[in-house]
């Protein structure tokens, strides 16, 4: 009897996704392993259960394509998740069901490509004796076990173009423009953007911010000569009371969503001046997955049929360079990754004089490569961090 993988696809599509379908079963074939998909995400594992059969015949001409040829869910019977750390047992015909699929069909690993919430499923499938290997799945690049997840390159690909034009039509018109991005509780897809696009103003949920700082930031502009201001937004970014804009849906995660219409109106009654808005939404998830998204997609797909073949269920494959390894799936889910504030690409942003709308514009970069006192030599002069900071202050102002 042939030897079998199965592979599915959970929770938002992001580009990439066709190139671990692609990199899983072209590593099958090689290795003498049959191939399936299960369709429509976990409900293709059960009532009624949903496959095809996956061939590097079948697979040719996917690699640059965006979505995912065995379609996606992120709602239905197997929802595991309903908040960033509550967990909801699936109930347990569902996982009897999905056992007796497996076994069916002989299936020697399953394959669960996905984010937290589609990972904390396969984490459940495997606590009752599903053989899973998990892949990390998002364009929010937030899981903690990973350095990087692909469909995150394609995003910021696709909001730094936003930024360019917006940039254009900005500086045409003397205008604000506000650009709203994803990321959900994390700030990398608006820092990485904000950075790359030329953005003055990035907002994130790692750094509170303010108003008024904002609005100082955009006058600041403005009496150097600068007649507009790009301002990122990323989705989950706190509100200066501590809210959060998205719709609240019973028994489900926050859809995030809006908080880029309440900075826009806010800056335009506060200043008196034109802003516009744009809500990039789901542009962000669709097109073609760029170089770097199809390589590493590439690598999971064939690590993870590594990890079946090696038995080592219950993990997830990660990135963590030069090194691809794992991790057990119950280390990567219900932990988000979060941006740094005092991380290094925080840091270069300020040092740049992007404002972050925590400190006055004429304080943005001041003390933004700060010496750490352990760190001075032991018999060094004691103004040494002072001369520093003076050092980069008037590098920033020449």
């Amino acid at each position: 009897m042939s030897k079998r993988i199965g592979i599915l696809t959970s929770g938002g599509d992001c580009p990439g996704l066709n190139a671990v379908i692609r990199g899983t079963v072209k590593s099958c074939a090689q290795l003498g392993y049959d191939c399936v998909g299960f369709l429509k995400g976990y409900e293709g594992l059960y009532d009624p259960v949903q496959y095809v059969q996956l061939t590097p015949k079948s697979t040719v001409g996917i690699l640059n394509q965006g979505g995912t040829i065995l379609g996606s869910t992120n709602k239905g019977r197997f929802a595991a998740v309903k908040g960033v750390e509550d967990r909801v047992e699936i109930a347990q015909h569902l996982v009897d069901g999905v056992k007796e699929t497996v076994n069916q069909l002989d299936i020697d690993g399953l394959i669960c490509v996905g984010g937290d919430g589609s990972l904390a499923i396969a984490q459940q499938f495997h606590e009752h004796g599903i053989p899973v290997v998990g892949v990390p799945k998002t364009i929010d690049n937030d899981l903690s076990a990973t350095a990087f997840t692909f469909g995150f390159d394609s995003a910021i690909e696709c909001a730094t173009d936003a930024l360019d034009r917006l940039h254009t039509t900005a500086a045409s018109h003397e205008r604000i423009m506000v650009l709203e991005v994803m990321g959900r509780h994390a700030g990398w897809i608006a820092l990485h953007s904000g950075i790359a696009g030329g953005g003055d103003v990035i907002l994130i949920p790692e750094i509170g911010w303010s108003y008024e700082h904002v609005c100082h930031k955009i006058l600041h502009r403005e009496s150097q000569g600068k007649k507009f201001t790009l301002v990122v937004v990323a989705e989950g970014a706190h509100l200066p009371d501590g809210g959060i804009v998205g719709e609240e849906n019973a028994g489900r995660q926050i859809k995030l969503g809006g908080i880029g219409k309440a900075v826009t109106t806010e800056i335009e009654r506060r200043l008196h001046r034109e802003a516009r808005l744009c809500v990039l939404g789901h542009l962000q998830r669709g097109g073609m997955p760029t170089t770097f998204d199809r390589v590493l997609a590439t690598q999971f797909g064939a690590h993870a049929v590594r990890l079946v073949v090696e038995g080592r269920f219950g993990e997830m494959i990660c990135s963590r360079p030069p090194e691809m390894t794992s991790v057990p799936i119950s280390e990567a889910v219900h932990r988000v990754r979060q941006v740094d504030p005092n991380g290094p690409a925080v840091q270069a942003a300020r040092a740049l004089g992007i404002s972050f709308g925590d400190r006055p514009a004429d304080e943005v970069s001041h003390g933004v490569f700060d010496i750490k006192l352990e760190h001075l030599p032991e018999n060094g002069p004691d103004n040494l961090l002072e001369t520093a900071e003076l050092a980069v202050e008037a590098a920033l102002a020449n």
